[in-house]
């Protein structure tokens, strides 16, 4: 005979399994694809707090869905359009996107880690991904975005830093921007430390404030980029065009920073 308190442990048991079946992998693709096909943009897919995790989405519409506080862990998004989706707090980490577009897109306070951006190392520039006015408040993000469009884009507060030993360990060790797009964009008290900007374009952006400490800015496009008390400690200045950049007298570390003498002013 069963006995009461063996009762409750098996239905709490049952409990247990159907909360993590529920909360893991709570929509099929299958499902996915059919909202979003007849979804209208006018009436963006509701899909907040969905696990989707190492899903198959490459291609798809999203129609500016809203995703907030998703799980979209290793997702396949191989050039999906995600613009003017929302999706803020989500966790987009080991994520791939090719070709992806993000632009207008709500991304304040998400996390994106090591995403695939590119299939070669080469990273082409017809595989980079977009985000165009997209809003990075706060975000987390780290993995090669070499050649990608940030134009316009809100990074203020953002972290493209390596954090604890992760991207230490891996063979990348810091943020790729490489002749990437960033005019105009937002990088105010954004922390940038031991990222790659080499060729980058910054010609506009607001970068007061900001946390450039060991960043390579070599060769990069500062032109009327507000540096308003940003901290340039040991970072690379060769040959940065520095015309018309505001606030430099303000900044942080100047003393240290490398190649100051190769910087076109």
């Amino acid at each position: 005979m069963t006995s009461p308190l063996a009762k409750v442990s098996a239905i709490a048991t049952c409990l247990v399994l159907a909360i993590t079946a529920a909360s893991a992998g709570d929509i099929s693709v299958r499902d996915l694809t059919s909202q979003l096909y007849n979804a209208d943009r006018s009436r963006p897919p509701q899909l907040a707090g969905h696990d989707l995790r190492e899903m198959d989405l490459s291609g798809l519409d999203f129609k500016a869905a809203n995703l907030s506080s998703s799980n979209l862990f290793g997702a396949d998004l191989t050039g999906a359009d995600l613009s003017n989706a929302q999706l803020k707090g989500s966790r987009l980490d080991r994520v791939t996107i090719i070709g992806s577009r993000f632009d207008g897109a709500d991304l304040s306070d998400a996390s994106f880690l090591r995403p695939s951006t590119f299939s070669t190392l080469a990273a082409p520039s017809n595989e980079a991904a977009s985000f165009v006015g997209t809003k990075l408040t706060r975000a987390r993000l780290f993995g090669r975005f070499n050649r990608a469009s940030f134009r316009g884009a809100d990074l203020s507060g953002a972290t493209l830093a390596p954090f604890n030993r992760t991207g230490f360990i891996e063979h990348i060790w810091r943020t790729e921007l490489s002749g990437a797009d960033l005019s105009g964009a937002n990088l105010s008290r954004a922390n940038l430390t031991y990222a790659l900007l080499s060729f980058a374009n910054l010609r506009g952006a607001n970068l007061s404030g900001a946390v450039l400490r060991k960043t390579d800015l070599s060769r990069a496009d500062l032109t009327g980029a507000d540096l308003t008390g940003v901290d340039l400690a040991e970072a690379d200045l060769d040959g940065a065009v520095l015309t018309g950049a505001r606030g430099l007298e303000t900044a942080l570390g100047l003393d240290s920073a490398r190649n100051v003498d190769k910087a076109i002013r």
